[in-house]
């Protein structure tokens, strides 16, 4: 705790102090930001750091492997789902993306696992099957490059596939289709690899094309 509040007082009295305004409106009038960002929970990757975000510009979710669930309004509990229905109906943001990354420990775990064998987990392999869609198109990805037995090729293109397959699934919620149909929320995909430095933008024919080169 103590490096925590060490950290607190360098923003209170750098960031804090240098923003002090656009702070008490966001106090005052509340929130407007003019994105949503689906990460994953990787301390490696911090969306507002990466972006340099100012406060309040981005409604941020993260979870592991920034999974998108599918529109299933029941009676569990939906975190990610319900932070979607707030960003949209309520905050009205125009602009979602989801933000894969490169050496994700969930998408590694997702390779690993053995299809039907008993949980090992309470929670981790039953969030990360949402993503099995990707994990296959991966596999058969692979395998058509004759890289099927190398882990490393398998899990970049399964971090990449989650985030198309998290594309689909905001397609899946009807007040997210609506919108993007009538040109009032536009959705995007990004992949960051930590190691080179590099960011890649899904394109129009869902491939990752690199933006920036580190």
């Amino acid at each position: 705790m103590d490096k925590l509040i060490e950290g607190y007082r360098r923003f209170r009295a750098g960031t804090y102090q240098s923003n002090r305004s656009l702070y008490r409106d966001l106090a005052e009038k509340g929130q407007k930001p003019t994105k949503m960002i689906i990460g994953c929970s990787d301390a490696r990757v911090d969306p507002a750091i990466n972006f340099d975000t100012p406060p309040g510009d981005v409604f941020m979710v993260r979870n592991v492997a920034n999974v998108v669930p599918p529109y299933t309004p029941d009676g569990d509990h939906h975190g990610t789902s319900a932070a979607l229905e707030f960003a949209v109906k309520a905050l009205e943001v125009p602009t979602i993306a989801i933000l894969g990354h490169a050496k994700c420990g969930g998408i590694g775990a997702l390779v690993d696992s053995v299809p039907g064998a008993p949980a090992k987990t309470d929670f981790i392999e039953t969030w990360m099957s949402v993503a099995e869609p990707a994990r296959r198109v991966a596999q058969t990805r692979a395998e058509t490059e004759n890289k099927g037995h190398d882990r490393a090729h398998v899990c970049r293109l399964c971090e990449m596939a989650n985030v198309r397959v998290g594309i689909a699934n905001l397609r899946t919620y009807p007040w997210i289709a609506e919108r993007e149909a009538a040109a009032r929320i536009a959705l995007h995909g990004l992949y960051f690899d930590i190691t080179a430095g590099d960011l890649f933008l899904l394109n129009e024919l869902n491939e990752f094309e690199k933006v920036l080169a580190g």
